[in-house]
């Protein structure tokens, strides 16, 4: 799933004038792909400052919290980018299971490949470090999770599956979708997303009875 970093600009002032920066975006941005990458832990605000270019004191002026405010808006983003992606896929897919859930486990597959296979879910990588470590942002991945499967569930729904039915499909899927990211990253190739895509013909996107 291709997540499209959206820059925005902010204004600020330097002798007097105007003068835009999109250092807070930066900041985002670079948070998001480190998680994805290599965790959230194993990533410091040193290296997001360096990586971002964004000054100590203007990234305090964005983020007066530090880190755990970053974390929040780093997942927010990564969530609402992945929902409109899904909204994307469904909205190209109306009424049509099989060719919705295609297009899902090809699009995952394509940014996998584009990202070397470095990226793994934002979510899942946050998921396995932080119900230790804060609570809160352990609640805010799981809503991810929630409100981007609702996506899922709402398609199947929409193709005349049984509420109850829609709903553990699109559990199911989210799964292995997840799983499948880690075995390409392991493996270095999509082919997991493409056994689970047959798989899909032969159960979760065929027709009821």
């Amino acid at each position: 799933m291709v997540i499209a970093i959206a820059a925005s600009s902010e204004t600020c002032y330097v002798h007097g004038m105007p003068r835009k920066t999109d250092a807070r975006a930066r900041a985002i941005a670079t948070a998001e792909r480190l998680f994805r990458i290599q965790g959230y832990t194993a990533t410091g605000l040193i290296q997001i400052l360096e990586e971002s270019g964004a000054p100590k004191g203007s990234f305090y002026f964005h983020f007066p919290r530090g880190k755990t405010q970053l974390a929040e808006e780093a997942i927010d983003h990564y969530v609402a980018s992945r929902i409109a992606v899904l909204r994307n896929i469904s909205a190209n897919t109306t009424g049509d299971a099989l060719n919705f859930v295609h297009q899902i486990f090809g699009t995952f597959a394509a940014e996998m490949v584009a990202s070397d296979f470095q990226y793994g879910c934002l979510m899942q990588n946050l998921a396995n470090e932080l119900p230790a470590l804060d609570a809160e942002l352990t609640k805010r991945v799981a809503r991810g999770f929630v409100d981007s499967t609702e996506i899922v569930a709402e398609h199947f729904r929409g193709c005349g599956f049984a509420p109850a039915r829609a709903s553990s499909t699109a559990a199911a899927l989210v799964a292995a979708l997840e799983g499948a990211r880690t075995i390409a990253r392991l493996e270095r190739t999509p082919a997991i997303f493409e056994a689970l895509a047959d798989v899909s013909v032969q159960r979760w996107a065929a027709p009821e009875g």
